[in-house]
């Protein structure tokens, strides 16, 4: 039943309507552990805000600096400026902290966003639905690295967002600089997630170039598996209490 659902996310004809959305996150391109430099992570996917230093040695090891700030629950349902304003706020203290604001240096960013997004580039993708108990206003159908930079510009910090990646995708990533054979990231959290290597060929939804590696990363939704009611038969009358009381019921 499954995999029905996710060959509809991946058929052109079908994606529309698919529930399970396998959403192409324009990742080809495998690390192999052997790129060096310094980069920046942003990770939203929950209540917790991470912001990450990362220190590629090119010998698949890596030294990690990191800060978990805490996002109040009145951003978390208010006006999505004020979330961006917030994860920008957060950056910058990250970076004076560790001396690294006003270096002359313009640090590349990842950010990790755990949410249904319709991804448009690597470094664009506009926000489908809110989960996990945000409901933050003026963000859905946006492109949230847009926003993400502009609060990034407003506060001039040296800083660009290269990157979007759901988390499923960022663990099969820094997976992979550790184990160039990784192929499937997997997420058991606040949500359940997972994403995987797919071939071209069979990616009906994809619009980018089909140059050598003939693959991509699928970020498959897999939360979303059920929503049309194709599990109803399963579900209990505790479940359906659960859902109703949701922030986000369906």
């Amino acid at each position: 039943m499954l995999e029905e659902e996710m060959n509809a996310g991946l058929s052109l004809s079908r994606h529309q309507h698919a529930t399970v959305k396998m959403f192409p996150s324009y990742v080809q391109n495998i690390p192999n552990g052997k790129e060096t430099g310094q980069v920046l992570a942003l990770d939203l996917g929950g209540t917790n805000f991470r912001v990450l230093l990362i220190d590629l040695h090119g010998d698949s090891t890596i030294e990690l600096t990191s800060k978990i700030f805490i996002i109040p629950q009145s951003i978390m349902i208010g006006d999505g400026k004020y979330l961006f304003d917030h994860l920008a706020e957060c950056l910058r203290e990250f970076m004076e902290k560790e001396h690294l604001l006003n270096t002359g240096i313009c640090y590349p960013l990842g950010f990790t966003f755990s949410f249904p997004c319709q991804q448009e580039g690597l470094a664009s993708a506009r926000l489908t639905t809110w989960t996990k108990g945000f409901n933050c206003s003026g963000v859905i159908n946006e492109d949230v690295v847009k926003l993400l930079q502009d609060a990034i510009n407003e506060k001039h910090i040296n800083a660009k967002c290269v990157a979007l990646v759901n988390d499923t995708v960022g663990t099969l990533m820094s997976c992979a600089y550790k184990d160039p054979s990784t192929a499937i990231g997997l997420i058991l959290g606040t949500g359940t997630n997972a994403c995987y290597i797919e071939n071209l060929d069979k990616v009906g939804t994809w619009n980018g170039n089909y140059n050598e590696p003939k693959q991509v990363i699928i970020n498959t939704e897999w939360g979303a598996f059920g929503d049309n009611g194709c599990l109803n038969f399963i579900r209990t009358k505790y479940d359906e209490e659960v859902d109703i009381s949701s922030i986000n019921p369906g």
